[in-house]
């Protein structure tokens, strides 16, 4: 299922979300400058590498440029290829702007970041001693939808469904996308302990626990950032012609 947008309209111009995603499509756009021994080190330097993460929190020296903890930030805004920022960006881009005008700009901009920490350490902790560099925004952003089911579970989600050669769209409410998604974060998660040739971040691929934990994470923080606060965009206020000053 390929969600296209939903019907959940906002008064406000989004501009965290969009500067988001900017970041990451320009990050990505420099990792295609780089020759295959150059992204290599890219990645290792900038992604989330367990365990020397775990070898940091040891106290024990990696020897890199910048501090280790600094990746959990970094990585957020790296990527593996054009699908994985494409789809990233897809789900920030659809799912983004009702949190942010929820949140409001700044807390929206923690709340993000904060997600995608949690969400590194969530798979960090089920995979301690790889060597496989974690890297992407797709922490954050099941962060995103984790607030975004609970604040606005009967939206709908526009979604294709490709059927054969047909690709009809559907409106399906929130609350059952992003459950499924959830679901199938989950127990592809569970799936790794027992093959982790096929699954998780042993071997390399997707790294279900940091979904399914940026997730929750992401439904616990968003209620306490605000996420239930009623706000509404200001008004425009058109100029006074007449530069005048009332009493």
């Amino acid at each position: 299922m390929v969600p296209i947008r939903d019907e959940n309209p906002v008064k406000i111009t989004p501009y965290v979300t969009y500067t988001l995603i900017a970041i990451n499509v320009a990050a990505f756009l420099y990792e295609l400058t780089l020759t295959p021994p150059e992204l290599n080190g890219f990645l290792h330097l900038f992604a989330v590498v367990p365990q020397e993460l775990t070898a940091s929190f040891r106290g024990i020296a990696v020897n890199q440029p910048i501090p280790e903890a600094a990746t959990l930030i970094t990585s957020q805004f790296l990527h593996a290829g054009f699908a994985h920022v494409g789809f990233n960006m897809l789900f920030l881009w659809i799912f983004g702007n009702n949190i942010e005008e929820q949140l409001g700009r700044i807390k929206f901009l923690i709340f993000y970041l904060s997600c995608g920490i949690l969400a590194s350490l969530c798979q960090w902790y089920f995979s301690a001693f790889s060597a496989i560099p974690s890297l992407g925004a797709s922490g954050a952003i099941a962060g995103v939808m984790g607030a975004y089911i609970l604040r606005f579970p009967t939206a709908k989600i526009v979604t294709v469904v490709p059927l054969g050669f047909f690709f009809p769209a559907f409106r399906i409410p929130a609350v059952y996308f992003l459950g499924f998604w959830f679901v199938q974060q989950a127990f592809n998660g569970l799936a790794s302990f027992e093959i982790p040739a096929n699954v998780g971040m042993e071997s390399g691929g997707i790294a279900y626990w940091a979904h399914a934990g940026g997730f929750v994470f992401g439904a616990v923080l968003g209620p306490i950032l605000g996420l239930f606060s009623y706000r509404e965009a200001a008004p425009e206020v058109e100029p006074d012609p007449y530069n005048r000053y009332y009493r």
